[in-house]
Formats: C-alpha cells, structure tokens, sequence
C-alpha cells in the first residue's frame, strides 16, 4: 500500500460521499474507523487519514467527526464492531489491519462506503467483483503481501540452502489470510522440493510457545506468516528470533527497522 494512494482514496472518499452524513441531520459528516489492532499499533496511519482528510479540506473537530473501533488482535470481535458503526450512521468506513477487517465491514452494510486497506488480492479474498470496477459499495488498496509468501519461502531458502527444518509461523485466528497462506506456502514449497512445518500462535504467550518448539525442533529458518497481530508484536518476534539466533524472513520492513535480520 502506498501512502499516496491512501490518502487519495480516504480524502477522496469523505469529499463525494458527504450526502450521507447529511441526511443523518449531523453538523458534519462522521467517518467510521475499523482495525483489527490497536490504538498504539495504527498511530502513524491515523495520522496519514487525518493529513489526507485535511487535504481534502476537512479536519477533525471542526467539519468532521472520527469514530474509532478496535479489536486489540481479537478478530471475532469485528463483525460486531462493524455493525455498531452502522448502527451510528457513519458515512463511510474506513478498515485497518487487513482483508479480514474490511470483509466484517463489507458483511455490514451494502450501502454505506468502504475504503480498505489490505494485505491480499481483493479478488481472491471476496472483496472486489473487478480490479477495474470493485462494484457496490467497497473500493481499497491492496499491498499483496500474503501472495508474495512464496517468494519469501524462495528467499528464505537462498539464506540457508542447507536448511532441513523450515517453519512457517501463521495466525489460525485469521481464517481468511491463514487458509491462503498456507495452500501457498505448501505449494512453494513442494515446487522447489522442501518440507515446511507450520506452527500457529493468535496471542502474545502462544508466540513465546512456538519459538519454544521451535527450539525442540532444533529449527534451521523461519518464515513469518503475512498478519496484523504479528505485525502489532513484531518488537516480540524480533527479539526472539534474535535469542535463539534464528534467520527469518518477514513480510514489513518494520520488522527490520526493529532489530530483524
């Protein structure tokens, strides 16, 4: 996702859509904000929304309203909070913290807008009807994270040719990313003749679990699965990758800006 690219999409979105807040009898329009994160973990993208609202001539407090909703990393908490910002009558959504958040959102509402910001082909994951023309009430941007997977197993196995235990961390919490990750991963790694074995870890002590088995497992490299709650404790998986001396191959450059190599 480029950051340009956002915030023409957010800017744009609150400038054509302002009908909706109006007939809601509101002083000015309110826009919806949905993450699968936290508060800490999206500061600097809320501050990336707010400068491309500004741009677009409106700012927060003075002709319009922002209304946050998180899920801490708790995914099954979505649904809910997407449909308590319908039931607010917000003129449009804005979804955080991948494809997941905006499928939640898109399960909603038909009629009010939804900008995404995700990390998977919209297409594949059931958002879009066309790249060209999204149909209905959802548009985004998409970073392709989770179909660059095997390119990161390919680099992963360049790093240690000689690797006998690869592991793959995913989050089963994300069912969505989770179901593509792992039938890309596989397939990956069946092409080019290696055995991958898969651990899972939705919270912060089954993370500190599967480095521990990955330490049983006397494991050769690591590939983290593309997720925003992995993404959220990248500080957590740094360290531990760097404690037990294990190369890994991430999904963000965050990751290395964290200690990560």
């Amino acid at each position: 996702m480029r950051r340009r690219d956002f915030i023409k999409l957010v800017g744009g979105s609150a400038v054509t859509w302002p009908l909706a807040a109006r007939a809601q009898q509101r002083a000015f329009p309110v826009v919806g904000l949905l993450s699968s994160r936290s508060p800490a973990v999206d500061t600097p993208l809320i501050a990336v929304i707010r400068q491309g609202l500004n741009e677009a001539g409106f700012v927060e407090g003075q002709n319009l309203a922002l209304d946050y909703r998180w899920a801490d990393g708790q995914y099954d908490r979505l649904v809910g909070l997407a449909a308590d910002l319908v039931r607010q009558q917000v003129a449009v959504i804005v979804t955080m913290g991948g494809d997941t958040t905006a499928l939640a959102a898109k399960a909603a509402t038909a009629t009010i807008p939804i900008v995404f910001a995700g990390g998977a082909d919209p297409l594949r994951m059931g958002l879009v009807t066309s790249l060209q023309r999204p149909g209905g009430n959802i548009t985004g941007v998409s970073s392709l994270l989770v179909e660059m997977e095997a390119k990161r197993l390919g680099l992963l196995r360049e790093l240690r040719p000689h690797a006998t235990t690869t592991v793959v961390l995913m989050n089963p919490g994300n069912i969505s990313f989770a179901e593509i990750q792992a039938s890309d991963v596989q397939t990956a790694a069946h092409s080019i003749g290696e055995e991958i074995t898969v651990l899972n870890a939705s919270t912060i002590r089954e993370i500190d679990q599967a480095f521990a088995k990955l330490v049983q497992m006397h494991a050769d490299a690591l590939l983290v699965g593309t997720d925003p709650f992995f993404f959220a404790h990248a500080a957590q998986l740094v360290v531990l990758a760097v404690r037990h001396v294990i190369p890994t191959v991430y999904f963000r450059r965050e990751f290395a800006v964290a200690g990560g190599s």
